[in-house]
């Protein structure tokens, strides 16, 4: 028997399907809690909604009105199948934000295109498949003391490093075979991430509506709490809030929603680290408000 037509699917992994979370369990628990606040918001507006995970092969996507990116947190993992999956639900349903926009986001050369129209953006080195450069090297050419190497297709600081002259040969070690087989950035180690972290706002139609501010914990220098960073109240500055809506409409189309994450540069101003609009955390839980903008913002998209 066929599923009724529901209005919105809300993406996530097979990790975060169940609709409860373990006793202890925090990390499942804040996801649950922001998908029912948008779940409670898009019920107000007469919308019915279900949690999804993309990757299920049994789910015909063209019973929805749209699908929504929530908490697709193993997309990078998978980058080969997600792609294949997002052609395929690109033709069945209505995707927020876009097809085209999560392509153009999935790979982080998006900061050079921002960096060209203007938005600060911390500085950047792309460094292609097969390139073996040591990093003592791109160091010394650079002339950063001390830089920070991801991969372009990447999330929750996979294979991610600090990286100076002192550990750069043990970093080329760990980092060889995946350098042969992807892309990489190097950026500048950003001083400030020690003592004041970042700043993240989030954007849901071209407006801010509210941030925080993510720190690592102690002896880190990754935020994100998959590391043990932890997340605190931020009031967003003018300064803050200006930046994040030029990089919001930067874009090649105007997400529908999305994260800016900010740090205090080097030499004292403001620059943007990521901009997500793939599978943001949002963080409705700590403005709930927010949850109601992003409803209207889906109903507005949905057909």
């Amino acid at each position: 028997m066929a599923l009724p037509a529901t209005d919105v699917a809300l993406l996530t992994d097979s990790r975060y399907t169940a609709s409860f979370a373990l006793p202890g369990d925090a990390y499942f628990g804040n996801i649950l809690q922001d998908d029912a606040l948008l779940q409670e918001a898009l019920g107000k507006l007469g919308l019915s909604s279900t949690r999804v995970d993309w990757a299920d092969p049994d789910v015909d996507w063209g019973r929805f009105r749209c699908a929504v990116f929530r908490t697709t947190w193993d997309y990078f993992d998978r980058i080969h199948a997600f792609r294949a999956w997002l052609d395929a639900a690109e033709a069945a349903t209505c995707l927020l934000n876009p097809a085209s926009l999560v392509r153009w986001n999935l790979d982080k050369r998006y900061l050079g295109e921002l960096a060209r129209q203007g938005v600060p953006v911390v500085p950047s080195r792309w460094l292609e498949r097969g390139d073996s450069t040591p990093l003592a090297a791109l160091l010394e050419e650079t002339g950063w003391k001390e830089a920070v190497i991801k991969p372009c297709i990447s999330g929750a600081a996979r294979l991610t490093f600090r990286v100076d002259r002192t550990t750069a040969a043990d970093v080329d070690a760990r980092l060889r075979t995946p350098r042969a087989t992807e892309a990489f950035l190097l950026q500048p180690f950003q001083e400030a991430v020690l003592h004041s972290g970042e700043v993240t706002l989030v954007v849901v139609g071209g407006n801010v509506t509210h941030g925080v501010r993510k720190r690592a914990r102690p002896g880190d220098f990754r935020v994100q709490d998959d590391h043990g960073g932890t997340v605190h109240p931020h009031t967003p500055s003018t300064r803050e809030v200006d930046i994040a809506v030029r990089a919001m409409a930067a874009c090649p189309s105007p997400p529908a929603y999305g994260r800016v994450d900010l740090v205090e540069d080097n030499r004292g101003g403001l620059a943007l680290m990521e901009l997500e609009i793939i599978e943001p955390e949002l963080w409705l839980r700590a403005h709930p408000p927010a949850a109601e903008a992003l409803a209207k913002a889906i109903g507005a998209r949905c057909p």
